[in-house]
């Protein structure tokens, strides 16, 4: 078939492939909805475990549903002794293929593997929204020379994870930064990440292996590094008064500002807000305003290219949020992963419900067709 009767859809961009329930986005109004619950609502009234209740099963918890619900993520937070040491054997690698080897790994230890029922997937799911921060604090005890810390079923999700990573009990105000900031990254539609376990699923594999394989696919920087990224910048900008020449450096070599543009926001990433106003708050509170400064006037700089879509989104903050936490660079990316995989689940748990295989077609323009030569003949 000719080009010419074709319409290629690059990246499938603007390519609707299947109906979900988990998340509303509206690239143009700047508008993100979880199950119909506004994304500043959720942020700044709701907890992760309330939002991960809600995107797994579809509703809000009352309270009784809530306490059962955080009872089970706390009880899932120790990890099998195989899987640690798992992470011991592979400890010099990065985080990313440390998460995404254990991930697959867990699926030996999960009584559910084999069973696809939704119920059984459910069990999965929750399971692994704590044995993901698990894995990740591990490692980062394991690859520094120390034991990991055992978990603490007293705190919060949020608050049990920074304790796990740092071995001393966070603030409060630590923890609602924490716990906002996985509320934000929880779910958010048919991303690289989540549309390759919607892969995996269509082949009728288990919630593991759609979840390696997400988290995989997270692992690429064009997905997941943004937050990394951000980081470098204000370290090489330095000074606030060095961010506008910086842009304008950057503009002019027709090079992308790290931390701006989206491909589905045309305007400012609703997540954005909660996330600038933490930095803010938190940089003060270290001690280390100039970090705010320096994003702050980026985005000033900036400004003139966001009614063309170039607007700031949510990783744009979140790294100098990790970095003031005293998190090394190169957990930025799984904490994504740990506030992310709610929606991986939910968005699997739809796959399965009324499951196909994702079969999309290439069009070939290689040769036409040749007659085989043997070898000799060559």
């Amino acid at each position: 078939m000719s080009e010419e009767a074709v319409r290629i859809h690059r990246g499938l961009k603007g390519v609707h492939f299947e109906r979900s329930a988990t998340s509303f986005i509206d690239g143009r109004a700047g508008e993100l909805l979880y199950r119909g619950y506004s994304i500043h609502d959720l942020a700044s009234q709701s907890s992760f475990e309330e939002v991960a209740h809600l995107i797994m099963r579809g509703d809000l918890p009352v309270a009784a549903e809530l306490a059962e619900f955080r009872e089970r993520l706390a009880a899932a937070r120790t990890l099998p002794a195989g899987i640690v040491d798992v992470i011991r054997s592979i400890a010099g690698a990065h985080p990313m293929d440390v998460l995404r080897t254990a991930v697959s790994a867990l699926s030996a230890f999960d009584p559910d593997t084999s069973d696809n029922s939704a119920e059984a997937n459910l069990r999965k799911g929750i399971r692994l929204t704590s044995q993901v921060p698990a894995i990740v604090c591990a490692h980062e005890h394991i690859r520094n020379g120390r034991e990991p810390v055992a978990p603490d079923p007293d705190l919060s999700h949020a608050g049990n994870f920074l304790w796990m990573l740092k071995g001393e009990k966070p603030s409060a105000n630590a923890v609602d930064l924490m716990d906002k900031d996985l509320i934000l990254h929880a779910e958010h539609g048919a991303n690289a990440s989540s549309f390759t376990a919607r892969v995996v699923v269509g082949t009728q594999a288990n919630l593991h292996a759609a979840v390696t394989a997400a988290v995989a696919a997270l692992s690429g920087p064009a997905h997941g590094g943004a937050a990394e990224d951000v980081m470098r910048m204000a370290r090489e900008i330095g000074d606030p008064a060095n961010a506008a020449d910086y842009v304008t450096r950057k503009r002019k070599a027709r090079e992308a500002v790290t931390g701006f543009g989206h491909r589905v926001y045309r305007t400012e990433d609703p997540r954005a807000r909660h996330m600038r106003e933490g930095v803010e708050k938190l940089s003060k509170e270290m001690g280390e305003p100039r970090w705010h400064r320096i994003l702050e006037a980026v985005v000033e700089a900036m400004r003139p290219y966001a009614r063309h879509g170039v607007a700031v989104n949510v990783d744009f903050y979140s790294g100098v949020i990790y970095y003031l936490h005293g998190i090394p660079q190169d957990l930025f990316v799984p904490i994504f992963a740990v506030g992310r995989v709610p929606g991986w689940t939910a968005q699997c748990l739809e796959q399965f419900a009324n499951n196909i295989l994702i079969r999309p077609l290439t069009l070939y323009n290689g040769p036409e067709k040749r007659d085989y030569v043997p070898i000799d003949r060559r």
